[in-house]
C-alpha cells in the first residue's frame, strides 16, 4: 500500500515538474521602464528578470522595454497588457498572449528548423521569422503593421480582414505583409468600409512614437520653499527693474533734433 501510494506521489510530481520548471525559466530582462507598470501585478523595476507565463501590464502613464533572451525586443506602450507565454532561446520557439494595448517587435532572424515566433490576439496569429513589426489590440480589432521584413496574420474565430494593403479585404485567410505595410482584423467589415482615422503615414509613425521608451526618464526635482522664494523674489525684481525701464523710455524728454543746439528754439520743436 505505501509503495504504491509513492508510485502516485512520484508519478504526479514527476507529471507537474515541466510545468514548474517553465514557470522559473528565465525568458527575458526589463531594459527601460516608464512608471506604472507592473510584472505579475506587483511593481517591476529596470533589470528585473522576467520568466515563463509572466504577465505584463502598463497603466496610462507607464510604458516597458523588454528585452528577449536570444536579443529580441519588445516595446510595451500605455495600457497594455501581454503574457510571455514561452521563450527558448536555444530552439527560438517563442509565444506571446496579447489581451489588450500596443506593443513593438524586433525580432531577430529564426534560423533553427522549426523556430517560430508568434503573437496571439483575441482574434489573430501574428508570425515572424525575423521582423521589425507593431501589433495593437483596441475594441475586438487587431491591427498589424510591418517595418521591416514579412509578417503573416491569421484571422481566428470568425474573425476576417476588416482593411488590407494587400487588398484581401472580407477574407478569413492568412495575410502576408512585407515593409510599411498595414491589416486591420475584425468581426465585422462597417458598411461603410474601414475608416482610418489618420494617414497611413500617420498610422505608421504614431504606432513607433506610442511605442518608444527612453532609456532614462528624465526627473525634474522639486525645489526647497527657501529656493522657490528666492526665484520669487528674483523674478520680481526683474520685473519691477524691467517696468521702471519701460517707464522711464516712456517719460524721458526726447533728444532734440540735429542741428538744433538749443532744445528751447521754438524752430527746433
Amino acid at each position: 500500500m505505501l509503495k504504491s501510494t509513492l508510485s502516485v506521489l512520484l508519478s504526479l510530481l514527476l507529471a507537474a515538474s515541466p510545468a514548474l520548471a517553465a514557470d522559473s525559466q528565465t525568458a527575458g530582462e526589463v531594459k527601460a521602464l516608464i512608471p506604472d507598470a507592473a510584472r505579475n501585478n506587483q511593481p517591476v523595476k529596470v533589470k528585473d528578470a522576467l520568466a515563463w507565463n509572466d504577465l505584463l501590464h502598463t497603466d496610462a502613464k507607464g510604458r516597458m522595454r523588454a528585452g528577449l533572451t536570444d536579443g529580441s525586443i519588445l516595446s510595451v506602450g500605455s495600457n497594455s497588457e501581454l503574457r510571455v507565454v514561452q521563450h527558448d532561446a536555444a530552439s527560438q520557439q517563442t509565444s506571446l498572449e496579447m489581451n489588450y494595448g500596443k506593443m513593438r517587435n524586433q525580432v531577430v532572424k529564426i534560423t533553427q528548423p522549426g523556430g517560430k515566433y508568434e503573437v496571439k490576439t483575441a482574434n489573430a496569429v501574428i508570425g515572424v521569422i525575423g521582423t521589425d513589426f507593431f501589433v495593437g489590440f483596441d475594441s475586438n480589432q487587431t491591427t498589424v503593421i510591418c517595418y521591416v521584413g514579412k509578417v503573416t496574420v491569421t484571422p481566428l474565430q470568425g474573425a476576417k480582414v476588416v482593411k488590407s494593403d494587400s487588398g484581401n479585404t472580407g477574407s478569413s485567410n492568412s495575410v502576408t505583409l512585407i515593409a510599411g505595410q498595414m491589416v486591420v482584423i475584425g468581426l465585422e467589415i462597417p458598411p461603410a468600409g474601414y475608416q482610418p482615422q489618420s494617414t497611413p503615414r500617420d498610422v505608421g509613425r504614431n504606432s513607433i512614437q506610442d511605442t518608444t521608451v527612453p532609456d532614462q526618464v528624465p526627473v525634474i526635482a522639486k525645489a526647497s520653499g527657501h529656493l522657490v522664494r528666492n526665484m520669487v523674489l528674483a523674478v520680481g525684481v526683474a520685473a519691477a527693474g524691467w517696468a521702471v525701464a519701460v517707464t522711464q523710455l516712456k517719460t524721458s524728454t526726447p533728444a532734440p533734433p540735429r542741428g538744433c543746439p538749443n532744445p528751447q528754439d521754438p524752430k527746433c520743436r
